[in-house]
């Protein structure tokens, strides 16, 4: 509701909560049109794909608004602040390539070939040690706030704890 957004410190939207919150790899393969809503939602993803048909905008200005968290907050983070204030400023659609570029996207593939590379990505990050994954995706996250201290600490913690795990022991000896 309005009132709810007026509020001095409105939450996320859930949808992208579900996805800053989940505990594993979020992979965005995108095959199409992904403006508005629809990129600042592959922004929050940990991973994005794209297809050589994908295009992307940050049309909220078009439309008199303000893009969500995905674009204002994680968008200057991939793409630095300045390209991140062109795109968010403009409207100005990108197509895949330029996407790629600018590191907006880790990959353009052929549109039959997305979905087969998003899965065995998946895959590949799925057959690591399930716990050392959780972790680097947490500590991933700490290290968005810039706090150096608060993230060396993480990493001494949680080193501790992996390096107690049967995951280790494993890699280890498979290394």
């Amino acid at each position: 509701t309005t009132a709810a957004l007026r509020a001095v410190r409105p939450a996320p939207t859930p949808a992208a909560v579900a996805v800053l919150d989940c505990d594993r790899p979020v992979i965005a393969a995108v095959n199409g049109p992904a403006v508005g809503w629809g990129m600042d939602l592959s922004l929050l993803c940990d991973i994005r794909l794209a297809s050589e048909r994908a295009k992307f905008a940050e049309l909220f200005i078009r439309r008199g608004l303000i893009a969500d968290v995905g674009g204002l907050w994680r968008l200057p983070q991939i793409v630095g602040p300045s390209r991140a204030a062109e795109l968010l400023f403009t409207g100005d659609v990108i197509d895949a390539r330029e996407a790629e570029r600018i590191g907006l996207v880790s990959r353009v593939l052929p549109h039959q070939e997305l979905l087969p590379a998003a899965l065995d990505l998946a895959r590949r990050i799925a057959g690591n040690a399930p716990l050392a994954l959780r972790y680097m995706k947490e500590g991933l996250r700490r290290a968005r706030s810039g706090d150096l201290e608060s993230l060396g600490a993480y990493v001494g913690t949680t080193l501790a704890t992996l390096f107690a795990t049967d995951d280790h022991r494993e890699g280890a000896l498979a290394f």
